[in-house]
């Protein structure tokens, strides 16, 4: 049943989700402090990865505080990995708060996201304290510098990551692999599909 009313309304989120990304870079919240770099190369890394592989454990610090595990969502969770290459730029400052209001999405298929990026932990507190409360936990792949993005084979050379989606099963095999044109926001349509896929 509630597939059914997800498939009806999704169009719609997905309007929102389009129409809320491109306005929110542009906001009150973040007028002037939005580093835009131009146009970079699309990708810049080497995949260390495979689908059908199971997905390397780490430990990162959140933003909120503590840690957080990949491990500690085996058997409980399926688990969205979104790397963006850097706090303070136009499109990853679209890109997670749109992510932020599709939470219903996540939870129709028993999925968590993790926003992982290089940037350290002062940092990603002043840029998601911008975009409002975030529902998923932010991760800090600060240091050692990049060592989760690298053992993924997602960090470019100069030192940010690729804008990357990796979903993994409650197992911990990965099941999908976006490395993204950096250049753009990954379509949250196919993350949605590829979820609908582990039911």
């Amino acid at each position: 049943m509630k597939t059914k009313k997800y498939l009806v309304i999704l169009p719609v989120i997905l309007l929102v989700f389009s129409l809320s990304t491109v306005s929110h870079g542009r906001s009150d919240a973040f007028k002037d402090n939005i580093y835009d770099p131009g146009t970079l190369k699309p990708t810049d890394s080497v995949l260390k990865v495979r689908m059908g592989e199971l997905a390397p454990d780490f430990t990162l610090p959140a933003v909120s505080g503590g840690t957080v595990s990949l491990g500690q969502y085996r058997g409980k969770s399926n688990v969205v990995m979104s790397f963006v290459p850097a706090a303070w730029t136009p499109v990853c400052s679209d890109q997670w708060p749109g992510y932020n209001i599709v939470k219903g999405i996540f939870d129709e298929n028993d999925a968590i996201l993790l926003g992982i990026t290089v940037d350290n932990i002062p940092t990603l507190f002043s840029w998601t304290n911008q975009m409002g409360e975030l529902w998923f936990p932010v991760l800090s792949d600060f240091w050692p510098h990049g060592h989760v993005a690298e053992m993924y084979g997602v960090l470019r050379t100069d030192g940010t990551t690729e804008r990357a989606i990796f979903i993994i099963d409650k197992k911990g095999i990965i099941r999908y692999i976006d490395v993204h044109d950096i250049n753009k926001r990954p379509r949250l349509e196919s993350i949605v599909g590829e979820l609908e896929k582990l039911r």
